[in-house]
């Protein structure tokens, strides 16, 4: 029985070991550059219009940046309820591979499948990112409790860099505030162009801001949507081309 009781107080230190490691990886470079991109985002949301509660409960909800900015850009616009909800959950397709990819690193034979649904919530870049860097060098078996720590810490340090930037944003010299807000955008940009695995995401990136303009004069209240649509059939034509041109050659 003392024997049984040791090997169970054992695994669960290693557990509470491995969280903390997950923990303490976040405070990385990375992880400063997305705390950053959420101090323009506190900014960036406080004048849209939304209240504190609503900022931090859609941090912690929405999680991926990239959505949230979409979101408040949909909201800004004026665009119907369903125009935003379409263009939050395009700009959250591409997270899917990235979940895809990440969840088979983190089963073991004893992994619940409701552990990976739940853990899968904080999957976005620069969690995956650093998940996927560090898997290597965790056990598999302790990997849902490392990534617990890393996802975890990083959704509520930000929501916590929300709350206090936008009760501060008021205080903040114009001139600060204003370039804080241009953070958000380029970590998006530049994440996503970082993260791009094919040629076809960069292209889609180019014809997505050059279009972007266009049909914020012709439809308005679509703009986001038809320009996302429209630069991403273009560069999958684009890449299904190449790709029976390099077969070909």
């Amino acid at each position: 029985m003392n024997e049984i009781a040791t090997t169970e107080s054992s695994s669960e230190d290693s557990h509470i070991a491995w969280y903390l490691r997950g923990v303490r990886r976040c405070f990385s470079i990375p992880g400063l550059v997305l705390v950053s991109a959420f101090i323009g985002f506190a900014g960036l949301a406080r004048e849209a219009g939304l209240t504190l509660p609503q900022t931090v409960f859609m941090t912690g909800v929405v999680w991926a940046l990239p959505a949230q900015v979409v979101l408040i850009g949909a909201v800004l616009a004026g665009n119907s309820l369903f125009a935003a909800a379409f263009a939050v959950a395009l700009s959250s397709v591409r997270l899917a591979p990235m979940v895809v990819a990440l969840t088979p690193e983190m089963r073991s034979k004893k992994t619940r499948p409701w552990v990976l649904y739940a853990l899968s919530h904080f999957v976005a870049v620069t969690s995956w990112v650093l998940a996927m860097a560090s898997f290597r060098n965790v056990p598999r078996e302790m990997r849902t409790a490392y990534y617990t720590g890393l996802g975890s810490t990083l959704v509520f340090v930000n929501m916590g860099v929300v709350t206090v930037v936008f009760l501060l944003a008021e205080r903040l010299p114009p001139p600060i505030t204003a370039a804080l807000f241009f953070l958000t955008p380029i970590y998006f940009l530049t994440s996503l162009w970082g993260s791009a695995r094919e040629r076809a995401g960069h292209v889609a990136m180019v014809l997505g801001l050059a279009c972007g303009p266009v049909f914020h004069i012709l439809v308005p209240g679509f703009d986001l949507l038809a320009a996302g649509v429209l630069a991403g059939l273009v560069a999958y034509l684009w890449h299904r081309m190449r790709r029976k041109r390099e077969a070909v050659g």
